[in-house]
């Protein structure tokens, strides 16, 4: 009988078979067997995806949620695949250090942050997953098991594909000049190898932080702010979102939204080694960008998770009224160049308002003019508008050098953005990538690579 397999964004799968291995030992033989008798194999996280990139189409899941080994050591962690996010934050705290990427769904597993290259609120001013990878052990389809240490070059010809203009991308392979293993296996969303453990970089957790949720009266307001406070040294986050997004969140936060805020930005700054008094150059800051005086300011633990927990009520806000409505979640990945994100934005305004009115939000990494569209589809014909929204706002984010996919990656739901972004001689070459390390295309079938262009 089959298995039904979902993810958080409703979309459905199914697989004949269902393992979850407690060992790279053990991994490595299931895939081996596969391989074997040529079936497909789909890798599970935690499933905490919005793209369908866990979802089979038949074939075997393969679960890593045992997979959850966890030591910190000085200045660098080994993780297990199936380990989660926040056991990963909360043993880096405990140890008097942190682990920079931060996406919102701390329930994630960090094979999955590994698949898509996941980031978060702090990309801004430390990036992504990649970035903080220093070894990874990856089971390859035939059964092989290798460990990629940062640096090491890949060890087959293969053709450049062009990256986008922008500052986080996870849409397609990392296939540049120089590419190394883990550029190539840090977002390709688990269709050239399982990474079942990984040594993740640790920081020194700072002495000082000032956290705030600066509330503003119009939207112009704000967007004047990030231009201005884009430079703010050791500025970690900065962070927005819409008035339809504080509606939202004026349910369980109704007593402290401000009535006048129309749109807010949330940052966080570590203030260790500045010069100054950093908390007037805020109230300097927050004057001369006609911020609200009624904006949240707080440098201690207890005020960023507070501060935390209102950031990441939304997501979970507009994940209940998509389920409520009956429809899967139809949301924006896409981000362009910092120089283009006025335009982008006004782009969503305008198209969004006149579609789907009071049917929406806009909110997350403006920093990286990278910001997540959410349509509330409230009937059939919504979602199917909505759908097509998605692709028109894809092809103003390619047409502005912008990339399809910042973080979640494109799984199955969003493989046709694709041939939006790259030509058909550079999937190709992405293909064959893929053809050398999984020579019969088992791993993660139908996902990131559209059909059209997948002819052998």
């Amino acid at each position: 009988m089959p298995i039904p397999v979902e993810d958080a964004s409703g979309f459905q799968g199914s697989a004949d078979r269902w393992l979850s291995p407690s060992s790279i030992e053990e991994l490595a033989a299931n895939l081996a067997e596969a391989n074997r008798l040529e079936i497909p194999v789909t890798p599970s996280g935690a499933g905490t995806g919005i793209t369908g990139g866990r979802c089979p189409n038949g074939g075997w899941v393969v679960s890593l949620e045992k997979l959850t080994r966890l030591e910190v050591h000085p200045g660098f962690a080994v993780s297990g695949a199936g380990t989660l996010l926040k056991d990963v934050h909360a043993a880096a705290s405990n140890s008097g250090q942190f682990y920079p990427p931060d996406p919102t769904e701390w329930t994630s597993s960090i094979g999955g942050n590994i698949a898509t290259n996941a980031s978060g609120s702090r990309s801004f001013r430390y990036g992504s997953t990649r970035r903080h990878l220093r070894s990874l052990t990856a089971v390859f389809m035939d059964g092989s098991v290798r460990t990629f240490r940062r640096g090491e070059p890949l060890d087959f010809p293969f053709e450049p594909v062009p990256a986008p203009a922008t500052t986080k991308n996870t849409a397609g392979y990392a296939l540049h000049e120089g590419a190394t293993w883990i550029d190539l296996l840090a977002g390709s969303e688990g269709t050239l190898a399982i990474v079942a453990e990984a040594e993740l970089a640790l920081l020194p957790q700072p002495k000082e932080l000032l956290s705030g949720v600066v509330f503003f009266p119009d939207d112009q307001s704000a967007l004047a702010a990030v231009d201005a406070w884009r430079l703010t040294p050791q500025l970690n986050m900065l962070e927005y979102m819409d008035a339809p997004s504080l509606d939202f969140l004026r349910g369980p936060y109704s007593n402290e939204i401000p009535k006048q805020a129309r749109a807010c930005l949330m940052i966080e700054q570590e203030l260790d080694s500045l010069p100054g008094d950093p908390v007037d150059e805020w109230v300097n800051r927050l004057e001369s960008a006609g911020a609200l005086e009624d904006s949240w300011f707080g440098e201690s633990a207890r005020d960023r998770e507070r501060f935390r927990a209102f950031r990441h009520t939304l997501p979970e806000l507009v994940n209940a009224k998509v389920r409520a409505n009956g429809f899967q979640k139809l949301s924006s990945d896409f981000a362009v160049p910092l120089e283009a994100n006025a335009r982008m934005l006004a782009f969503y305004r305008e198209s969004l308002a006149a579609a789907f009115p009071g049917r929406f939000t806009i909110y997350g990494h403006i920093g990286d003019a990278h910001v997540h569209v959410n349509i509330l589809s409230a009937s059939a014909e919504d979602f199917e508008h909505g759908k097509e929204w998605m692709e028109l706002a894809a092809r103003t984010a390619v047409s502005l050098h912008g990339t399809v996919s910042a973080e979640h990656g494109l799984g199955k739901r969003k493989r046709h953005f694709l041939p939006l972004m790259f030509d058909e001689h550079q999937i190709r070459n992405m293909y064959e990538v893929k053809r050398r390390l999984d020579a019969k295309c088992l791993l993660s079938r139908d996902t990131l690579f559209p059909d059209l262009l997948v002819v052998d």
